[in-house]
């Protein structure tokens, strides 16, 4: 007496809301499990469905539900005007980057900039085995590209810089970028600098002035990543402490999750129809923002569950 269907949620390649319809005792409900959803005008993917199906009941994250991204052209213009200025301080920039979805949207960006010629050519290194696989991945299926990143792969056979970035799975390629002094872009996972290769690019750089980490996600708190992004004095990698000395920049707009302007367009008309919603997932203040959301919107109950709390439909 149950069946599912997924809609698409444009948040990484293939992801998708679910909607479940159940049947019990006469009576049918509908519930929407967003995941994680997309944003409007993220590059590569298509967007979120719009509109979404009508349904009894809402689950839903709240990443940013108080934030707003920049578009994706200034994020585009803000991050070759970073490597711009620290290829001419003679430092490398380092990126931390999440593999799958994050990772292949800023190397789209540098070889559209490359392209369009508002970056002149530098080397630009993929490190990490799990990037290099999800592109490939990526690289199969231009069915699910959006118009634009369609157009830019007819045109130029690859969205992904082939001849102009190198992607790197064995270990020695990946010490030697630490032992080279030259001007270069390093993406690496994890994304919070939690674990992986990214540690020991971040280790062999932050204590030089003329270097540039860029911060393109969000960073959980008690991360690596978040004590970058709070610029502390001091952050202990591989049981020793290096001084942060390198230029920090922030550019949450690389995000691909929904913000509040995504979240209203999405779930705002869904709200009037709404026995319940629960938001399940982010931070306190923005799972507060996402209730405030769907009240203003017309849900009469919005729920943040507690762990092991229970609710019957």
């Amino acid at each position: 007496n149950c069946r599912a269907w997924f809609l698409e949620a444009g948040h990484i390649l293939g992801s998708a809301c679910i909607m479940v319809e159940a049947r019990h005792g006469g009576k049918t409900v509908r519930i929407l499990y967003t995941g994680d959803l997309g944003r409007f005008g993220l590059p590569i993917l298509r967007d979120p469905q719009n509109p979404l199906p009508e349904c009894d009941y809402l689950i839903t994250e709240s990443t940013y539900a108080d934030k707003r991204h920049a578009s994706a052209s200034d994020m585009k213009e803000s991050l070759t005007w970073i490597i711009t200025q620290t290829r001419q301080a003679g430092g490398k920039v380092i990126i931390p980057s999440f593999s799958v979805g994050r990772t292949q949207h800023v190397v789209y960006f540098l070889a559209q900039a490359m392209d369009e010629g508002l970056l002149e050519s530098i080397p630009i290194f993929v490190d990490s085995p799990l990037s290099t696989n999800a592109t490939e991945i990526f690289k199969k299926h231009p069915e699910l590209y959006d118009a634009d990143a369609h157009e830019f792969w007819k045109k130029n056979g690859d969205l992904f810089g082939t001849g102009k970035v190198t992607f790197i799975t064995d270990v020695a390629t990946s010490k030697s970028l630490n032992e080279s002094k030259e001007p270069m872009v390093i993406i690496s996972s994890s994304g919070m600098c939690e674990a992986g290769r990214i540690l020991h690019h971040l280790k062999n750089n932050i204590e030089d002035e003329s270097n540039t980490v860029v911060i393109i996600g969000f960073q959980a708190q008690h991360t690596l990543g978040r004590r970058i992004v709070e610029r502390r004095e001091e952050l202990k990698i591989f049981g020793r402490y290096y001084k942060l000395l390198c230029r920090v920049e922030t550019l949450n707009g690389f995000s691909a999750h929904a913000d509040r302007d995504d979240f209203a367009k999405l779930l705002g008309p869904l709200g009037p129809g709404l026995k319940a919603a629960f938001v399940v997932h982010g931070e306190g203040t923005r799972m507060g923002a996402m209730q405030d959301m769907l009240k203003l919107a017309g849900c009469r109950k919005v729920f943040a569950p507690q762990p092991g709390q229970s609710f019957v439909l």
